[in-house]
C-alpha cells in the first residue's frame, strides 16, 4: 500500500480503500486464529496436566497481567518509533514469531518436562506467559495502526474490519481441534499429555500467524514522521525526548470519555474471561453431567471440542454483526449500539444455564457474537476521536488497562467463588458474566457520551494532552 504524500499544510488524511484497510489488518487474523486456540484450549490443556477447576483462573492471570505490562510500553515505543522498516511493523514481526514458538511448545509441555525433569504446570505456565506477552507485542500497533492510518470518519469501518479477521481467525482457531477429529486425528491421550489434534491445531495456527503477518508488512506502507505531523497540525516534526516515565503521566491525563468507556470495558471483558476460563467446565457439568473432578475422560474432551465449536460459533456470529455495526451505529447511535449489543450478549451468557440440548447452544452464541463485534469495535471508535494523534499508541495501551484489569480480578476470585460458593458448578459463574454484560450496558447509556454530544469537550481535551 503506498498512502499518497502529503506536504505541511495537509491537515486530513485521505481515504482508504477497502482493498488497503483489509492488507492492514490481515495480521489479526492470524493473531486471533492463536487467540482462538488457547481460548478454547487453554483450560482443557491446563487440566490435561492437572489443574483443577478452583486453579484453572489463576494460570489464566498469565493473559491479563502480561497485557498489563507489554501493551502501554509497545504502544509508548511505538510512537516513538520510527525506522526504515517501519513504525508499527517491527512489533508485529518480534510478536508473531514469538508467539509461533510459544503455539508449538504450550501443548507439548508434557514432553518438554519429561526432557528438563520440571513440572509440567509450570513448563506449561511459562510457554502460556511466552504466548501471551508476544500475542500483545503483536496486537497492540493493529489498534494503533487504525488510528495512524485513517481519517477518524473511517474509524468504525477500520475496526469493523478488524472484528471481521478477528472472527475469521477465531473460527478457525475455535474449530480446528474438532475439524481434525473429524478428519480422523485422536482427540485422546494418556493421562497428563495432550490429544494430537490439539498439538496439531496449534501447529497450524503458529503458521498461519507468521503468514499473515508477513503479508500485512510486505502490503502496508507507513505514514512518515513529517507526515503525521503535517495530518495533525500542519507543522513540522519535532523529535522530543522521551521516557518510560510519560506512561504514567499520560495516564494521569487520560481524557474523560477514556475513563468512561474503561468502566464499560471491565464489566464487559470480566464477563468474558468468565466464559473464556469456564464455560468447558459448565458444559461438563451442567450439560454432561459430569462430575467436576473429571478433567480426563472421552466425555470430558468432547464437552472441550463443544467449548471450542461454541467459541467458533459467536466469532462465526460476530463476522456478519461486523458488517452491520457501522449502518446500525448510523442509525441509533454509537453508544447505543454497543448497549444493545452488551445486552444480546449478556442475555447470551444467562441463556447458556437454561439451555440444556447442547445442540440449541448456538441461540445463546448468536447474542455473544454480536456482543463480540461491538466490543471489538465500537468502544475503540468512540475512543479514537478523544486521542492525540501522536500519543495514539501509549493511549491503545493505557486502554487495555481497562481490559486487563477486570481479568485479574476475576482470575484472583473467579476460582474460589466456582469452588467455594458454587460448589464447583461452573455453570452458575457464567450466569454472573452475563450479569456483568448487562451492567456494562447500562453504564454505556448513563456514562459515555454520544459523538454529538462531545465535540468541544474532545478537542479542549486532546489540546491540553497534545501540549
Amino acid at each position: 500500500m503506498n498512502p499518497p504524500h502529503s506536504t505541511f499544510s495537509k491537515k486530513i488524511k485521505p481515504n482508504l480503500s477497502m482493498l488497503q484497510i483489509i492488507n492492514m489488518s490481515m495480521g489479526f487474523l492470524g493473531i486471533q486464529m492463536a487467540f482462538g486456540l488457547q481460548n478454547g484450549n487453554a483450560s482443557r490443556i491446563l487440566a490435561n496436566f492437572g489443574a483443577d477447576v478452583h486453579e484453572l483462573s489463576w494460570f489464566w492471570l498469565v493473559a491479563p497481567i502480561t497485557g498489563l505490562i507489554v501493551q502501554p510500553i509497545i504502544g509508548h515505543m511505538g510512537d516513538n518509533t520510527w525506522s526504515p522498516f517501519g513504525r508499527r511493523k517491527p512489533y508485529f514481526l518480534i510478536g508473531a514469531v514469538l508467539c509461533a514458538i510459544g503455539l508449538v511448545m504450550l501443548p507439548n509441555a508434557a514432553s518438554v518436562t519429561q526432557m528438563m525433569a520440571a513440572s509440567v504446570l509450570l513448563m506449561a505456565v511459562i510457554f502460556l506467559a511466552m504466548m501471551d506477552a508476544s500475542i500483545n507485542v503483536a496486537m497492540e500497533p493493529f489498534r494503533a495502526l487504525v488510528g495512524d492510518m485513517l481519517p477518524k470518519h473511517q474509524a468504525t469501518i477500520g475496526f469493523s474490519v478488524q472484528t471481521i479477521l478477528i472472527g475469521i481467525g477465531a473460527v478457525i482457531g475455535s474449530d480446528l481441534p474438532g475439524w481434525l477429529t473429524k478428519m480422523g486425528v485422536s482427540n485422546e491421550a494418556p493421562k497428563g499429555f495432550v490429544a494430537d489434534n490439539v498439538i496439531y491445531a496449534f501447529y497450524i495456527g503458529a503458521a498461519v500467524l507468521i503468514v499473515s503477518i508477513v503479508y500485512t508488512i510486505i502490503t502496508t506502507k507507513e505514514y512518515s514522521p513529517e507526515e503525521f505531523a503535517a495530518f495533525e497540525n500542519g507543522k513540522p516534526v519535532v523529535k522530543n525526548e522521551s521516557k518510560f516515565s510519560d506512561i504514567f503521566k499520560d495516564f494521569r491525563n487520560a481524557p474523560s470519555q477514556m475513563k468512561k468507556l474503561g468502566i464499560v470495558q471491565f464489566f464487559s471483558w470480566f464477563a468474558l474471561f468468565t466464559m473464556w476460563v469456564f464455560t468447558t467446565s459448565a458444559l461438563a457439568t451442567h450439560h454432561f453431567g459430569l462430575s467436576p473432578d473429571d478433567t480426563h475422560s472421552t466425555e470430558f474432551n468432547k464437552a472441550g471440542d463443544l467449548t471450542g465449536s461454541l467459541f467458533g460459533s459467536y466469532n462465526f456470529y460476530a463476522i456478519f454483526f461486523a458488517f452491520a455495526l457501522t449502518p446500525i451505529a448510523k442509525f441509533i447511535g454509537k453508544k447505543q449500539t454497543h448497549a444493545l449489543a452488551l445486552v444480546c450478549g449478556g442475555l447470551g451468557l444467562i441463556s447458556m444455564y437454561f439451555i440444556k440440548d447442547i445442540s440449541h447452544l448456538w441461540i445463546s452464541m448468536v447474542g455473544l457474537g454480536f456482543a463480540w463485534a461491538s466490543i471489538l469495535a465500537m468502544p475503540y471508535a468512540m475512543l479514537i476521536d478523544s486521542i492525540p494523534q501522536k500519543k495514539m499508541g501509549v493511549y491503545m495501551g493505557i486502554f487495555n488497562f481497562f481490559i486487563v484489569i477486570p481479568q485479574i480480578i476475576n482470575g484472583i476470585f473467579g476460582g474460589p467463588i466456582v469452588s467455594s460458593v458454587f460448589g464447583k458448578q461452573a455453570i452458575d459463574y457464567i450466569v454472573v458474566g452475563g450479569v456483568c454484560m448487562l451492567i456494562g450496558a447500562v453504564v454505556t447509556m448513563i456514562f459515555v457520551k454520544s459523538e454529538d454530544e462531545t465535540p468541544k469537550e474532545i478537542e479542549e481535551e486532546i489540546r491540553q494532552v497534545h501540549f
